[in-house]
């Protein structure tokens, strides 16, 4: 069995770019590794995914109920390892993806406030896509700690990823959800310990400083 090694933040935290900068390097070190992404927006089984992001259930993030549209994204993820990468990983491969189950539980259970509501949820979720879909669990989760206010200012300068125009998703166009996301974040990251990389000091670090951090935690793993 190989590595899964999960990068995760909340939106414009800078997940693509360091996803292919540590794969990239990895690589180039002549290890063997892929690097993939969710939600695979190629993928027929992403249709329900690209759905509720164009607002098609409801344009309100926050109202749109959890359970299913974890189940979508899971379904997403379930194809992927399936039809793409399942083999690569079970061969002893490194997987680099950009989000994965980590993803349900930063924005899904955002919307839940219930403290034992969410936590039935993230106990729900975990059975679901470890369990029952017997998808394969991170070895390491690195979360990005991107404050709201500055992914909110890098978002502004990018276009939205889907339509590749400015009008965003229904996550990024709502700042409440995307704040309720941050601090959700924050507290699943304590909870399930992972490898929390603070993206500003005062001032936003800089691309191959948290570069070398990431790289530095998934040395560290792979010895």
């Amino acid at each position: 069995m190989g590595k899964l090694i999960v990068i995760e933040g909340t939106d414009s935290s800078g997940k693509e770019t360091q996803t292919k900068k540590l794969y990239e390097r990895l690589l180039s070190e002549g290890k063997n590794v892929r690097k993939i992404s969710f939600p695979n927006y190629d993928s027929p089984a992403c249709e329900p995914v690209k759905m509720y992001l164009a607002g098609k259930f409801g344009d309100n993030a926050s109202k749109v109920n959890p359970y299913p549209i974890s189940t979508m994204y899971a379904i997403d993820r379930y194809a992927s390892y399936k039809m793409d990468w399942g083999n690569f990983l079970q061969n002893g491969g490194i997987i680099i993806t950009d989000r994965y189950t980590t993803s349900n539980m930063v924005h899904q259970a955002s919307k839940i406030e219930d403290k034992e509501e969410k936590e039935k949820y993230l106990q729900w979720l975990e059975d679901l896509e470890y369990n029952k879909m017997e998808l394969p669990k991170p070895d390491m989760v690195i979360f990005l700690n991107m404050p709201t206010d500055m992914a909110a200012k890098l978002m502004a300068e990018r276009k939205n990823k889907i339509t590749g125009e400015s009008q965003k998703d229904i996550h990024e166009k709502n700042k409440e959800y995307l704040k309720k996301s941050y601090d959700n974040a924050c507290e699943i990251a304590k909870k399930y310990n992972w490898q929390e990389i603070k993206c500003v000091n005062k001032e936003l670090k800089s691309i191959e400083d948290i570069g070398e951090e990431i790289y530095n935690l998934v040395s560290s793993l792979l010895k």
